[in-house]
């Protein structure tokens, strides 16, 4: 310990002779812009030298970790109670190439527009609070409690994401494409409910089991009718466990991370909340819907629910992988002229990412932190990651059985959407991000007469920021 204080005090004084030196030169020397430049980039180096050696010392010393410069905390001086502001900005814009998507899908919008306020108070309790203001509405996104009373125990309550889909739980911000791959589309996203989760052997084990209102396939409560609250009798349990067995070594098997989970629920919708969903494209355009009220009799949702999604993920310096696999089966009835018809259907969906830092940074899934800082008085460029992906997801043909008696029209529904992607991402910084996408979705079915639906193809922008 005391050497490491050494090595830290004698970087600090070679810093400080190195800038004293470098001053009185300048004084006396007229130096060029490439001379200045490469005397910056060798002080940035030296800083981050010493400001890494800073936090090894704290965490050898068991020492609280200095607060980040991008945050903004308010704390009090024993550290047991503070707040931390935090925010999320994605400005995006689509162009589709096809000529079947309508004209006004291209379009600028703004994604996410979300200030929060979170924290801990007495060192044990944690809270957040996350509205969203994108898309011309107000909703609370986010609004909860937790009691971390132990690693292994640690109880939430009121509304949050619901710990089932590997994709979901990234945060926005860190998401390596700008929207989300076809098993999401399948699991729930946010919900009120409660929550014991926790973390054994070092976190070599992750768990989360919850009882939650309940979500139609990649929906949030506040989508709902009434939103944020239940819409029918039963609730929804959801479980996942997740292994990182690898973590606390240093082979090459550290980045894997492989787990399971899934929802249950017994519940029965009506004809005018039908608790089914519709699913959408990469550019959120819907190609699959049940048959509605406006066909004389709607499809709904009469019985068992379960969903179940294994899910990994792998990273190895600057290369990344994320998959993820869903399933669910889902019980429904339609009342038509000739009398009720019920089935138990069964879609299914599955991703693979991957991920290349052009820059040589190391992957994570909490995202990928630049280097160095774009600068152009520095010649610095941030850092640039390429990414590609493959989805797919496939509806039950039961549900387009029957001719005019069918749970899904087959003249405007698809039966199957495939997906291929690739992107650039460009960190200026640790808040900043510009990503371009272009994804291009087949479909089998959705047109009359049984023809395919056309090709979406699609160009996507995010310019993001979030600390």
């Amino acid at each position: 310990m005391g050497d490491l204080r050494r090595v830290g005090k004698r970087s600090a004084s070679t810093l400080f002779i190195a800038v004293s030196v470098a001053c009185l030169g300048l004084a006396s020397i007229e130096a060029g812009a490439d001379e200045l430049a490469e005397l910056r980039e060798r002080l940035d180096v030296q800083a981050r030298q010493i400001e890494a050696l800073e936090r090894q010392l704290g965490n050898r010393s068991g020492a609280a970790p200095a607060k980040r410069a991008n945050e903004f905390v308010i704390r009090t001086e024993d550290g047991e109670n503070r707040i931390r502001l935090r925010g999320v900005l994605h400005f995006d814009g689509r162009h589709f190439e096809d000529d079947f998507t309508p004209e006004t899908a291209d379009t600028f919008l703004l994604r996410r527009v979300r200030p929060s306020i979170e924290g801990t108070l007495n060192g044990l309790y944690d809270f957040r609070f996350v509205p969203d203001f994108a898309g011309g509405r107000t909703i609370i996104l986010d609004a909860y409690l937790a009691a971390r009373l132990r690693p292994w125990a640690v109880l939430t309550a009121g509304k949050f994401k619901v710990p089932v889909g590997l994709e979901r739980l990234v945060s926005a911000s860190d998401l390596r494409f700008i929207e989300r791959a076809f098993p999401t589309s399948l699991l729930p996203n946010r919900d009120l409910g409660v929550q014991l989760s926790g973390e054994v052997a070092g976190g070599a084990v992750t768990y989360s089991v919850g009882y939650f209102n309940g979500v139609s396939d990649g929906g949030s409560s506040d989508g709902q009718t009434p939103a944020d609250a239940e819409n029918d009798t039963k609730g929804d349990w959801a479980a996942r466990v997740f292994f990182q067995p690898f973590l606390k070594s240093d082979g090459v098997l550290r980045g894997l991370g492989f787990g399971l989970a899934g929802t249950y629920v017994d519940s029965t919708g009506t004809q005018t909340t039908t608790l089914l969903p519709g699913y959408r494209t990469p550019g959120q355009q819907t190609f699959f819907s049940y048959r509605g009220a406006s066909s004389g009799s709607a499809t709904f949702a009469d019985g068992e629910r379960i969903r179940l999604t294994p899910q990994f993920h792998y990273f190895l310096g600057r290369f990344g992988a994320l998959g993820e696999y869903a399933r669910v089966r889902q019980d429904v009835t339609r009342v038509t002229s000739s009398g009720a018809r019920m089935a138990s259907l069964e879609h299914d969906a599955w991703h693979l990412q991957l991920a290349w830092s052009l820059t040589g940074e190391e992957q994570s899934l909490k995202g990928l932190k630049p280097a160095s800082d774009f600068s152009l008085d520095r010649g610095t460029w941030g850092a640039f990651e390429l990414v590609a992906r493959y989805h797919e997801l496939d509806i039950d043909d039961a549900a387009f059985a029957g001719g005019a008696d069918s749970f899904a029209d087959p003249a405007t529904a698809a039966s199957q959407a495939r997906a291929w992607g690739v992107g650039l991402n460009w960190y200026l910084n640790r808040n900043y991000k510009v990503a371009v996408n272009y994804d291009v979705t087949r479909f089998d079915g959705g047109a009359a007469g049984g023809a395919d639906r056309p090709d979406e193809r699609a160009l996507f922008t995010r310019f993001a920021v979030g600390f």
